[in-house]
């Protein structure tokens, strides 16, 4: 029988992942970073943080509560909880550490996490982008992957609605 064990042990709260920063940043390893909502994890979200993992040692990846999702996207999201789609993250093995926070941008944890690359998805510029001021400022690099046209969480909802 394969161990998972492990998997529930990936899942941090800001405090608890303190002393595995650390650690990490002891001996010299890179840290990535991305965040998301993660709903319904699809080919998209993995392209993502496939080539997010491809920037350091180390893969943290952040994602909204609940609540956070309701004020984001609205009353009917997030279709998963956010203790399940966190479990899901933490069962990739191209992440090595999950955060789920309450805010709307999750500003607070990059400034605690403080990553060596800062990872987002989309269309977005570097100023858009939550955190990569401070990310630069510390010497860090922010990275922007190409998103996979045609594949996103809500569009997925709708074709299963239609």
């Amino acid at each position: 029988m394969r161990e998972v064990a492990h998997i529930p042990a990936k899942i941090h709260t800001l405090k608890s992942i303190q002393p595995m920063l650390q650690l990490w940043k002891l001996r010299g390893y890179k840290v990535a970073f991305t965040n998301g909502v993660f709903d319904l994890l699809h080919e998209g979200h993995i392209f993502s943080l496939s080539e997010a993992a491809k920037e350091a040692d180390i893969l943290v990846v952040a994602i909204n509560s609940d609540e956070s999702v309701k004020r984001l996207k609205g009353p009917e999201r997030p279709l998963n909880i956010q203790d399940a789609r966190a479990l899901v993250m933490a069962a990739l093995t191209m992440v090595d550490a999950v955060i789920i926070f309450e805010e709307d941008t999750p500003i607070n944890v990059i400034t605690t996490v403080m990553p060596d690359v800062l990872v987002k998805g989309g269309d977005y510029t570097v100023e858009q982008i939550a955190g990569a001021k401070e990310v630069i400022a510390n010497g860090g690099k922010v990275v922007i992957n190409k998103i996979i046209e045609g594949i996103s969480t809500t569009g997925l909802i709708a074709k299963m609605r239609s």
